[in-house]
């Protein structure tokens, strides 16, 4: 093995890596709405996939631009595609955090 070697991330690893990036609206964490779905890492490719909020959503280029952007930062990751997908709907009172449950009052 060379020395240069990088490890695959697992996808819990990439995922905390994008808790940067938040929703411009919210102003929560992405991953910790339950917007990030998947991040699948193969030979220095990621492929995420996510949604959003709402279908409508105004900052779904800036939000989809800004996960590409910081997923390329991450050591090994050579090329990434992000895509918006609407399966399974977004549902925060299944998918969001403690603590963004809590931030967005779902009890």
């Amino acid at each position: 093995m060379s020395e240069s070697f990088v490890k695959e991330p697992t996808q819990d690893e990439l995922k905390e890596w994008l808790k940067p990036i938040q929703d411009p609206e919210i102003l929560m964490s992405l991953v910790d709405l339950g917007l990030i779905y998947t991040c699948d890492f193969k030979e220095g490719k990621v492929d995420i996939k996510m949604s959003l909020t709402s279908p409508g959503c105004p900052a779904a280029d800036y939000m989809v631009s800004e996960v590409k952007k910081r997923v390329l930062e991450y050591p090994g990751v050579t090329d990434a595609t992000v895509a918006i997908v609407w399966e399974p709907k977004w549902d925060p009172k299944e998918m969001a955090s403690e603590e963004a449950k809590e931030k967005l009052g779902i009890w």
